[in-house]
């Protein structure tokens, strides 16, 4: 090839035949091992320079990162899965998924552009067509991987991961095209507006539940789609393009259009971001939007400590228990300890002969924790969540949703769930039904589409909280959103004076940040947020909840 051939191709894209079917294939930028129609030739020279580092050792160099990823693009653009493996950490897992990605999801072209690495992470673009019995379609989206170097050579490999393939894709999941089993499903709001995911994209894995759970039932006709193959059978395929058309079937949810706009838009602004709201009155799920890179429904199915949100249903228990009351002086130290674990509130701040619905508005944690010898019973607060909040009771919404656990445990585990650490796992969903419970004394299971639809059965529990109860904690709340609670910050901006809420901020293993949880409502909504990683929950999920309760 001559100096000005070789000038016109690099940096291009070009088509060349594998297998019988035309597939993308991009050329390396600049790479001094060359370039050929196959990408081996630049392929090759990256892995040789990589080889040269076989015995290096320490962090993987920027240098390092983009020439062994244009080795694994180039290799996988032109559908060489077995070059493609032997650039990453799993050979065996790499292959199979790099020929899946044609076999399977029937990707009949592909042109990968990488872009500019972030230290050993490298970003890229993936637009291909897809090709099933005479349609074709385009697809595109962004993934990312990360370089590695390898255990026990220091050779830099990428770091495989299913969501190299597709951001989406998690352990055992597939990419296929074809005419799924379930017809498609036209979901409107309660108003009769149609919902789609296009208009609300976190709406989609919503959608996809409706769809495996209702589709047959509502007479509609299956097209051709491209779709994400789950590797638990009870979970839904999550689908991604629509090649051809089929006949949807109607389905009316209890969502509200409008207000799941502005949930849309505010979880936008930050990422593993999550909301929920719900009317009071009836458990009907008005918005649930999530802004996450895996497309994971964290809003409905997540699992993760709601940090001092939880002390709604601590300070039910304590009310109940008659330890506290809204208007009665609470203790509530810079610190104290419970079985050898010394628990401390944000600043280490105090406060001294102020009444009870002070420390919840401030949120101090030794005013709770410090109350556990006397109530004397570790499973109190686990049966106080379950009985008069429905947490744990199998939660039937209408799609896979998690109903929240507070189990019993012992010992400082037991002082951590007084304020929403340790065991307890909830979601944005389990809270707003929290604050819900707390606004009108009656736990509501949640829905998503009437029960009525198909007959099934919805969780209730045996009683409901005293009246005097929901009207302190009502009161509290408000007291929270109000100038010096923690959550005045978020709350100020909520039109109205019928409103509280709650913050909370939970610690993660081994996170740099504590995730931000917030909760409140404002009349007949009720509404919470969490951000993974967020921080503070008045600084980050309480703007989210804030833009919610002001669109109903």
């Amino acid at each position: 090839m001559n100096g000005a051939a070789k000038g016109a191709i690099v940096g291009g894209v070009f088509l060349a035949m594998v297998g019988g079917t035309a597939y993308g294939v991009y050329t390396l930028v600049g790479d001094s091992g060359g370039s050929g129609a196959d990408g081996g030739d630049g392929g090759g020279g990256a892995r040789s320079s990589a080889s040269s580092a076989a015995k290096a050792s320490g962090p993987v160099t920027g240098k390092e990162a983009a020439a062994t990823a244009q080795a694994f693009l180039a290799a996988w653009a032109a559908g060489d899965d077995h070059k493609a493996a032997g650039l990453t950490t799993d050979m065996q897992a790499a292959q199979a998924a790099v020929a899946d990605f044609k076999a399977g999801a029937m990707v009949s072209k592909a042109v990968i552009t990488p872009g500019t690495p972030d230290g050993a992470t490298v970003p890229f673009k993936v637009e291909a067509e897809i090709s099933y019995e005479g349609t074709t379609k385009p697809l595109a989206y962004d993934s990312r991987l990360t370089v590695v170097r390898g255990a026990g050579t220091g050779e830099p490999l990428v770091d495989w991961q299913p969501a190299v393939i597709h951001p989406q894709l998690q352990k055992d999941e597939k990419l296929r095209t074809g005419t799924p089993a379930s017809p498609p499903v036209k979901a409107v709001d309660r108003h009769g507006k149609e919902l789609t995911a296009e208009q609300y994209p976190s709406l989609r894995p919503v959608l996809d539940s409706l769809r495996k759970t209702y589709g047959e039932k509502t007479g509609g006709t299956p097209g051709v789609e491209l779709w994400i193959e789950p590797a638990a059978q009870d979970a839904p395929k999550r689908s991604l393009l629509t090649l051809v058309e089929g006949k949807p079937g109607q389905i009316q949810t209890v969502l509200d259009a409008d207000v799941q706009a502005a949930a849309e838009k505010a979880v936008a602004l930050h990422p593993e971001a999550s909301v929920v709201a719900v009317q009071p009155s009836t458990g009907d799920i008005l918005a649930v939007a999530n802004h996450r890179r895996d497309g994971f429904n964290a809003a409905m199915q997540g699992r993760r400590a709601p940090g001092s949100t939880m002390k709604i249903v601590t300070a039910a228990m304590l009310l109940e228990k008659g330890l506290v009351a809204a208007d009665r002086p609470a203790d509530c130290p810079q610190t104290v300890s419970w079985e050898g674990k010394v628990f401390h509130n944000l600043n280490n701040f105090s406060l001294k002969g102020q009444p009870f619905s002070t420390s919840f508005a401030k949120s101090c944690n030794t005013a709770f924790i410090s109350l556990i010898n006397e109530v004397g019973d570790n499973g109190a607060l686990p049966r106080v969540a379950r009985e008069a909040f429905g947490i744990g009771l199998d939660w039937k919404t209408g799609i896979p949703s998690q109903d929240g656990s507070v189990p019993v445990t012992s010992g400082p585990a037991a002082a951590a769930e007084y304020i929403g650490q340790g065991a307890i796992q909830m979601n944005p969903l389990n809270i707003a039904s929290i604050t819900a419970t707390a606004r009108t004394g009656v736990f509501r299971q949640p829905v998503l589409v009437k029960a009525s639809l198909d007959g099934r059965t919805l969780a209730a529990t045996p009683r409901s909280l005293a009246l005097g109860v929901s009207q302190q904690l009502v009161r509290m709340m408000k007291q929270a959103a109000g100038p010096g609670g923690t959550a005045a910050g978020a709350m100020s901006s909520v039109a109205g004076s019928d409103k509280g809420a709650k913050t909370g901020s939970a610690e993660v293993d081994g996170a740099t940040a504590p995730d931000s949880w917030f909760t409140g409502f404002r009349g007949d909504v009720a509404a919470a947020a969490m951000v993974e990683g967020g921080g503070h929950g008045g600084d980050t999920a309480g703007p989210i909840v804030a833009s919610v309760l002001n669109a109903s």
